[in-house]
């Protein structure tokens, strides 16, 4: 741990390290005498001989999750200064993650500091009393090793709780750094620290509250002590075995630069401690294992420890094996053999899942309860024994919180190792790990990647909905994860929504359509599948209303939509927003998330109420009502948006019906305000029991207590020819051709192909958000196939000329197609007016018109939802609106060359202009530029004929109502060809007399009303 120092000692540390700073300037550290400590050497004085600056400059740099939580720094002079006459200060608000780094210059050489025992720096505490070691804020400290960069570094870290005030001196030996596993600039190097090229450091500050900091004086301090370089390691920390059974504990040496043990290393060992009884539950035993000079890295010795059969039924008992290590550097932590528990009645999978859930009850403490309730980021934790410790019933990643390297193999191991910390505790019952898995498992690389939500809405096709979330739940199982936080059953009423791409539609009867996807990865509403190796716990999201909140009613940050308020009647809630999730809850979703939007039900005068405090909706509504019976787990952070304080957030959202808290870092606050709030009497025991024994009919559900660790059947299967073969069909099904005058698609692999526009040869920002990261990047983030690479396999032998800004000469091309669109966003952030808007960039924008004018030519646009192309539509001769496809950019290349027909039809109404906003199917007033269910066909011509065919298809539906098949695949084909004929009389004349009915035609068909549908299209025809 770092070691705190009184301030005057660094007086005279600081004289002498001004001594030397040319030396450290010049990247070497100072000559010093072999038995002598060198001098300190500074590396930031934050006099302002270091700049604020962007790498490759040596300079200071700010970075956070968005443009909200980078910290504001300033370089201050104050009185107090340790060191010098300034510091640095900085101020912050971080929601995400955020906080600052020094790198050094990359046209100078690497810092070299292996001389030194560690790094030190003097930090302003902010806390106004004294808290007790360990309870204030967490700083994670890392720096930056090898590599040719910061930015290709592999980064080591450490972290320190700020709980003093005023200065203190915070020391960290460079024995207390571990390597960095959740994110590496470059996947990591070689895991050893060898500190002779350090590319500089980085703090990253606290997250959910604002604060302020200052530090002062970083230096290298001490002599690095030579025995240090050799490390003790055990091949885990916890070691569960079986009554009677015998646990190996091996205990292994390992160098830096992986050389042969420089000195010999002792290592003795001891049963010491622990609930198991020595003599009765087991056989004490110590001793002593040397490794002699010279041993190679990685030598090993096991040391057997036996344990003893009883015949008695009982909880899980813990044997430590306390290690004395001499001539290396200890384990971090002493492993621990724990006496698996056997015989209780909660552990006999062959009884009811309601009388194991009864029995685990019963013997639970209030301490186990709450960590029941407790779901932490895997990031989080301050050490992975507080996963025992705190008895935590669940991890998440956040997204882009990813093992290193990012592989489906490292996912597997990862959540074991969480798991096999979970079997150290006294009932051994194991965590739930979640992710969002929105898409396909999206954050790991090399997974499928699946269109986002708008896009399987606009293929109209449930049985690929179900198709995809059994693809889906397949590769997520694989690596160890049981829960997907999945799907949205959000209703999106305005496209300005930064998360518009993650609802299906607009339409609540679209959207309850797509409510397969369930099934496809659940299983049987029963739950009786959930214990399969490849089906997982879905999440219907965000309960309830999210996509109907009103531009500029947001008060989280920039956002402008996102968070904000749904204004509905109740007739209006129940039709558009309830509607998805009593249909989630008949597929037998076993979880439920609520959302950070606040409801306002006109009439009602209750005013807005946060849905994570709205009590009637979630326990009156969705468990009452609805008969919910999973468990309803919180959004990330979302408790501290209630009004009030901590305890407040707690007791008002637990007894508004929430059972899980997605905390998601401050697990041990949590814990201890929900035991103090049931204490005092303001939440029942009973709430309490309810939630846990729903969080635990769930993990029996899974089949976790069987099989807490990961089934790897299916890992050769993550992003495999299968898997992608069924998101190359939606991809092809979801894209929606908006107009197609004179049959410019599909094309002809005879023609001259010219290819422009910044999205035809970008994964990244064809997959959008919520892909390898948050908030996803352009770029090749993944593995795929661009839009481009896949019109060049459909077409090996066709003549193809790429030019992202279409500078390359248009001459002697058959046919244009430009590929325009959005980047990756995720949330709020892509809020319009919060740095976005609905408008293709200048450089797309120049791309069409100079392609457009020299060819023929079709348009794709790859984005979340509507861009306005209206006043470049004449010039275009075929748009298309191909969404986010995801990596499968060959199901594109798929419609474009006619492998498969155009079938897609619009899930959002495509706006004229955004003052237009909201504009959805139904509204009094609708005039868009296409309608809600527009979308023409390359499978056939319609059927002539006009208003005369229509009658003849409106009498045979009426027929297929009448025998009871209103709602067969049979009346929907003859209402498909009905909405090719109106579409036929309507061309490129789209006006608010036709659009208004045909919208309402798409809305009556999915509503199960085929007459009445065709009474719309009817209309929708005679005033084309």
């Amino acid at each position: 741990m770092p070691v705190r120092r009184h301030r005057g000692r660094a007086r005279t540390a600081v004289l002498a390290a001004t001594a030397v700073l040319a030396g450290l300037l010049a990247g070497a550290p100072p000559s010093t005498a072999a038995d002598e400590a060198p001098p300190p050497v500074p590396v930031d004085r934050f006099e302002g001989e270091v700049p604020f600056a962007d790498p490759p400059a040596d300079g200071i740099f700010t970075w956070g999750s968005d443009a909200d939580d980078r910290p504001a720094l300033t370089l201050a002079a104050r009185t107090d200064a340790p060191e010098g006459d300034k510091v640095l200060e900085g101020r912050y608000d971080i929601s995400g993650w955020g906080g600052f780094s020094h790198e050094f210059a990359t046209n100078r050489p690497a810092h070299d500091w292996s001389a030194h025992k560690g790094v030190r720096f003097w930090w302003y505490g902010q806390n106004t009393a004294p808290l007790p070691p360990g309870s204030g804020p967490r700083v994670h400290f890392e720096i930056k090793d090898g590599g040719t960069s910061g930015g290709t570094s592999e980064l080591w870290t450490t972290s320190f709780t700020d709980d003093w005030q005023g200065w203190h001196l915070v020391e960290i030996p460079f024995a207390d750094f571990q390597y960095r596993a959740d994110y590496q600039p470059v996947g990591g190097i070689d895991q050893v620290l060898g500190l002779k090229e350090m590319w500089g450091y980085a703090f990253t500050l606290p997250t959910g509250a604002p604060g302020s900091f200052a530090v002062d004086g970083v230096e290298l301090y001490g002599k690095a002590d030579p025995a240090l370089s050799a490390r003790v390691v055990t091949d885990t920390v916890v070691h569960p075995v079986d009554e009677g059974g015998t646990a190996r504990v091996r205990i292994s040496v390992a160098t830096t630069g992986s050389g042969p043990l420089p000195e010999p290393v002792t290592v003795a060992y001891t049963t010491e401690g622990g609930t198991a009884r020595p003599g009765e539950d087991f056989t004490p035993v110590s001793g002593t294992v040397t490794f002699p000079a010279g041993a190679p890295s990685g030598t090993s010795r096991s040391v057997a420890v036996p344990t003893r059969r009883d015949g008695r039924a009982e909880a899980a008992e813990t044997v430590p094996l306390k290690l004395t290590v001499t001539g290396a550097r200890a384990p971090a932590e002493d492993p621990r053999v724990v006496v698996n528990a056997h015989g209780l009645p909660y552990l006999d999978p062959r009884l009811p899942v309601d009388r194991r859930v009864a029995d685990l009850l019963s013997r639970m403490t209030p301490a186990e309860k709450a960590g029941q309730m407790t779901q932490a980021e895997r990031n989080a934790l301050r050490s992975p024994g507080d996963i025992a410790s705190h008895a935590l019933g669940s991890l998440l990643s956040g997204g882009g919180s990813v093992p290193t390297p990012n592989t489906p193999e490292a996912w597997a191991r990862m959540v074991d190792a969480y798991q096999l910390r979970a079997q150290e505790t006294r009932l051994q019952i194991p965590l739930i790990y979640g992710v969002d898995a929105v898409h396909g498992h999206n954050n790991v690389v090399g997974a499928t990647i699946m269109p986002h939500n708008i896009g399987i809405g606009a293929a109209r096709d449930p049985d690929l909905a179900r198709r995809t979330g059994a693809v889906t739940a397949k590769e997520v199982r694989a690596t160890g994860v049981p829960w997907d936080f999945a799907p949205c059953l959000c209703v999106t009423r305005d496209e300005r929504w930064g998360r518009s791409y993650e609802a299906f539609g607009e339409d609540p009867a679209l959207v309850t359509a797509m409510a397969t996807v369930i099934e496809g990865m659940q299983g049987a509403p029963s739950g009786r599948d959930l214990d399969r190796n490849d089906k997982v716990l879905a999440s219907a999201k965000h309960f309830v209303g999210d996509g109907g909140t009103e531009f500029g009613s947001s008060t989280t940050g920039s956002y402008t939509i996102d968070q904000g308020v749904t204004r509905v009647t109740r007739q209006e809630l129940e039709a558009v927003h309830l509607a998805p999730f009593a249909e989630a809850v008949k597929r037998g979703t076993g979880t439920v998330m609520p959302s950070y939007s606040s409801l306002d039900i006109i009439g009602d005068d209750a005013g807005p109420v946060k849905m994570h405090a709205d009590a009637a909706m979630i326990n009156g509504v969705l468990k009452g009502r609805m008969g919910f019976d999973g468990f309803v787990v919180s959004d990330w952070q979302a408790i501290d948006q209630i009004p009030g304080d901590y305890p407040s957030d707690v007791r008002t959202s637990v007894n508004a019906g929430l059972d899980m808290i997605m905390v998601p870092t401050a697990y041990q606050e949590f814990t201890r305000v929900l035991r103090a709030e049931v204490a005092a009497g303001r939440i029942s025991p009973a709430r309490v029991d309810d939630a846990v024994k729903r969080i635990l009919t769930q993990k029996f559900r899974l089949g976790l207590f069987e099989q807490p660790y990961a089934d790897t059947t299916h890992l050769d299967r993550v992003g495999s020819a299968a898997h992608r073969a069924v998101a190359r069909e939606a991809v092809a099904k979801s894209q929606v051709l908006l107009k197609n005058d004179g049959a410019v698609l599909p094309l002809r692999r005879s023609q001259k192909v010219y290819v422009a526009g910044s999205n035809a040869d970008d994964l990244g920002n064809q997959a959008g958000g919520w892909t390898i990261s948050w908030q996803g990047a352009s770029g090749r983030t993944t593995t795929g196939t661009t839009i481009l690479e896949g019109m060049r396999r459909a077409a090996p032998d066709a003549a193809l000329t790429y030019s992202k800004d279409a500078s390359a000469p248009t001459a002697g091309h058959d046919v244009g197609v430009v590929v325009v669109g959005e980047t990756p966003y995720a949330e709020g952030v892509g809020d319009v007016g919060n740095g976005h808007d609905l408008e293709l960039s200048d450089a797309d924008k120049a791309a069409v018109d100079r392609v457009c004018a020299a060819m023929r030519c079709a348009v794709l646009v790859v984005s979340g939802r509507p861009q306005l192309v209206g006043d470049r539509l004449g010039a275009v001769d075929a748009l298309v609106a191909s969404w986010l496809p995801g990596t499968e950019g060959d199901g594109v290349a798929d419609v474009l060359y006619g492998t498969r027909p155009f079938t897609g039809r619009l899930p959002v109404t495509w706006p004229k202009s955004v003052e237009q906003l909201p504009v959805n199917v139904g509204d009094a007033v609708y005039d868009p530029q296409f309608p809600y269910g527009w979308g023409l066909t390359t499978l056939a011509k319609p059927s002539p004929g006009g208003e005369r065919t229509l009658k003849a298809v409106s009498l045979a539906v009426r027929a297929l109502e009448a025998a009871g098949r209103g709602d067969s695949p049979a009346a929907a084909e003859l209402v498909g060809r009905a909405r090719l004929i109106v579409q036929a009389e309507i061309g490129a004349g789209v006006s608010a007399a036709s659009a208004k009915p045909f919208a309402e035609a798409e809305h009556l068909l999915l509503s199960g009303k085929p007459s009445a549908a065709m009474a719309r299209l009817t209309t929708a025809c005679r005033a084309a």
